[in-house]
């Protein structure tokens, strides 16, 4: 049985999934009160910067302090879908053993959730769309300067319509040690050039989101192998305004104000 540990981003207390694979992880913690769970201020750690960098201060604090086989990531309210089927979404989230069944008859060490498909447009075309494009585009720019081996694979990506979103995957921790040191160098730059802009709290996760867009990058660049499981969304979502804000950001270049 691999040891896998898979952290849980939450801000607040939540309903946790009881299998013991899973590590509730208070993201932002820095100068906030317990609620109960492990905080991303303790050991080395980017707590601080969770306003912009969000679940990825989880993240950074589990690639620097967690001692496991295999690290991953989830959040309170996403998680990885398991084979029960169930009236009650936790009883569904994949437990320890599925994930070792699943690494056991796969010839990969990571799990993704299914890609986030973008039917009308591309993903660059998505992000200029509904945030401020210019921190991507800036990525774009670091990475050519400073891992320009990659930089065919980010344009790639950025002209398609497919990715795998929300920063949940489970690695093998040396492939999580070779990701997160390619990926933070990059955002920690990238934050260096924003740190001035006058954006709305809503837009300085602008770290967090553009994460999202080089987990691709990375694992195309490496030729990584991967498996895909669903994933579980644990509350309802506003189709209707999820919908029309897509509409108005595409149609009338208005951009997001708040997550849907």
């Amino acid at each position: 049985m691999r040891d896998i540990r898979v952290i849980v981003a939450t801000h607040k207390k939540y309903r946790m999934p009881g299998d013991s694979m899973y590590i509730p992880v208070h993201v932002g913690a820095e100068g906030k009160k317990s609620i109960g769970y492990q905080r991303d201020d303790q050991g080395e750690n980017i707590s601080s910067l969770n306003p912009a960098f969000c679940e990825l201060t989880g993240l950074y604090w589990a690639w620097k302090n967690l001692d496991a086989e295999y690290i991953g990531l989830a959040h309170y309210r996403r998680h990885f879908k398991g084979w029960k089927k169930s009236k009650d979404l936790f009883e569904e989230v994949l437990t320890l053993e599925e994930a070792n069944s699943i690494l056991d008859h796969s010839d990969t060490d990571i799990i993704l959730t299914k890609k986030r498909k973008y039917y009308i447009e591309t993903i660059y075309d998505h992000y200029a769309h509904t945030m401020y494009v210019e921190p991507l585009d800036e990525a774009g720019r670091i990475i050519a300067e400073k891992y320009p081996e990659y930089k065919p694979y980010f344009d790639k990506h950025m002209k398609e319509r497919s990715q795998h979103a929300f920063n949940m995957f489970i690695m093998r921790k040396d492939k999580l040690d070779a990701y997160c040191s390619w990926l933070f160098d990059i955002l920690f730059e990238l934050d260096k050039k924003f740190e001035q802009a006058d954006y709305s709290a809503f837009h300085k996760r602008y770290p967090g989101r553009i994460s999202e867009r080089l987990l691709d990058v990375w694992l195309m660049k490496n030729n990584e192998h991967y498996v895909e499981v669903p994933f579980l969304y644990m509350e309802k979502i506003n189709k209707i305004k999820k919908i029309t804000g897509f509409l108005k950001a595409k149609l009338f270049h208005k951009k997001y104000g708040e997550s849907f």
